[in-house]
């Protein structure tokens, strides 16, 4: 078995999009990283968690916090006013394009919402997504109402809460849990071990 960090994620997540900035640097190290996408929402009604996102006071500090961490990272971040938004169309996806093409996907999707502040619940927002990776957008609509996409989703999102994840980002080495952006360097010492 090819040692790996499962690396579990949502666009919808601003940590998701700060860890996945952050992990991209270490492409160079030649850490091989499997990219499981959940769905935050459906991941939280599993574990009875109310999102930080409806919580006022929780939310004040995460968008501060986001900004903290980008600014300290040296990321490009903006607080997307649209946030939160139903991520489904994305993570569903996120699993019926091409392997050649999920990385210029990711990177789309996640600058569209964390970087450049565009409201991804408009169909014609993600139709810019789509276009500018090259993918054909009557295909992407039509499959991910496919209901093996949509059980697919579900499946990765139950496996993630069976194995005790309950947000993202979370990274998975050796059945060790390293949950949130600031545990990567953990992730990757473990990794490395």
């Amino acid at each position: 078995m090819t040692k790996t960090i499962e690396f579990y994620f949502d666009f919808i997540s601003p940590y998701s999009f700060l860890a996945y900035k952050k992990l991209k640097l270490l492409h160079q190290k030649k850490i091989n990283f499997t990219y499981k996408p959940i769905l935050l929402g459906g991941l939280h009604n599993l574990g009875g968690i109310t999102a930080p996102a409806f919580n006022e006071r929780k939310m004040k500090n995460m968008k501060n916090d986001c900004e903290l961490v980008a600014k300290k990272n040296n990321i490009e971040f903006r607080w997307n006013e649209k946030f939160p938004i139903n991520s489904l169309q994305l993570m569903r996806g996120y699993l019926v394009i091409e392997d050649k093409i999920k990385n210029i996907f990711f990177d789309t999707c996640f600058n569209y919402y964390w970087k450049d502040n565009i409201d991804l619940s408009k169909t014609e927002n993600i139709e810019k997504i789509l276009k500018d990776c090259s993918i054909d957008k009557k295909f992407f609509f039509k499959e991910i109402q496919n209901q093996k996409v949509k059980d697919e989703l579900k499946k990765l999102t139950n496996e993630a809460f069976k194995k005790d994840i309950f947000g993202a980002p979370t990274f998975l080495v050796k059945d060790k849990i390293f949950w949130g952006q600031d545990r990567l360097d953990y992730a990757v010492e473990e990794y490395l071990s």
